[in-house]
């Protein structure tokens, strides 16, 4: 039977917790969470595109038994939901959220006791929803949180347009890596988000999070543990680029990745002015994605 024993306590106790908190502060002196890299000093109340200051604002926190199975089972995943984002996509479908900071504010010792709350209701995990932007944030609460007994793994569920850096600095912390990876076309990304290369910076963080975590691995009960799961959501006429993402993920990262790739898009937010994506997928485009899914030896998950 395989034990789940988050890394992040060990590491804990080698002070790499501690030594990582420093290194992510100092960003917020001139922000390079993400690729923008708007260099504002939020200490100081500033902010850039995702519109986060140094305080951390969270939506919702809940048990989620609408994601992946393998972080569900019978309790439920411990979502917290962060407002802002650094994507703005077009598209939105929690645009009240991500665009217009619809959340409560929060201290890195009020994050901790929300963690809590979810491991003592029976949560399987943590699963931090659009972290990025407040990754010093999340690791200061960590280190509280784990004086206070957490002990579940934790999943850093984000849209995949993070720091190369900023994730290497969440190497041992992290057991379960989940992005949301949105566009292989970049041109596409760079109309409809405001990140103008966003499948450049999303190819060498899938590589660096399969090599911290590797292939998803599951408990006895099919829980996940450990390891990289992938979400991709299929677009109307593939304006997502979806075959150059299921190929890359196939001949870089791992034929053994766990990957959803979600059909449930529909019109949101501002796709009225994008005739493109202004309706709902095909079943035929849905199927042709899979097939390709298939064709590139991907197996796990869909």
């Amino acid at each position: 039977m395989q034990v789940c024993v988050p890394s992040y306590i060990d590491n804990y106790q080698s002070s790499l917790v501690e030594e990582r908190i420093y290194k992510l502060l100092s960003v917020l002196n001139s922000c390079t969470l993400c690729p923008h890299e708007c260099r504002v000093n939020r200490l100081k109340g500033e902010k850039g595109i995702c519109q986060a200051s140094d305080k951390i604002s969270v939506s919702s926190v809940f048990p989620h038994f609408g994601e992946e199975p393998p972080l569900v089972g019978r309790r439920g995943s411990g979502t917290i939901f962060f407002a802002n984002c650094n994507l703005r996509c077009a598209f939105c479908q929690n645009h009240d959220i991500s665009h217009q900071n619809n959340g409560s504010e929060t201290t890195p010792e009020g994050l901790a006791k929300l963690m809590l709350y979810l491991q003592d209701i029976g949560c399987l995990n943590i699963n931090f929803v659009t972290p990025t932007h407040y990754a010093t944030q999340i690791v200061q609460a960590l280190s509280i949180a784990l004086e206070m007994g957490l002990n579940i793994p934790l999943v850093w569920n984000c849209s995949g347009y993070d720091s190369l850096d900023v994730i290497k600095l969440l190497d041992g912390i992290i057991d379960i890596y989940m992005p949301d990876v949105k566009f292989g076309d970049i041109e596409n990304a760079k109309h409809l988000t405001t990140a103008h290369n966003y499948f450049v910076n999303a190819k060498p963080l899938l590589k660096e999070m399969y090599r911290q975590v590797g292939d998803l691995e599951l408990d006895d009960n099919g829980i996940g543990v450990k390891g990289l799961l992938v979400r991709h959501l299929v677009m109307p006429n593939d304006s997502a680029g979806s075959k150059n993402i299921l190929k890359f993920i196939a001949e870089e990262v791992s034929q053994h990745t766990y990957i959803n790739i979600m059909e449930q898009y529909h019109p949101a937010f501002q796709t009225f002015k994008h005739p493109g994506i202004n309706r709902r997928i095909t079943p035929d485009e849905y199927s042709e994605v899979l097939q390709y899914a298939r064709e590139v030896g991907l197996y796990r998950g869909f």
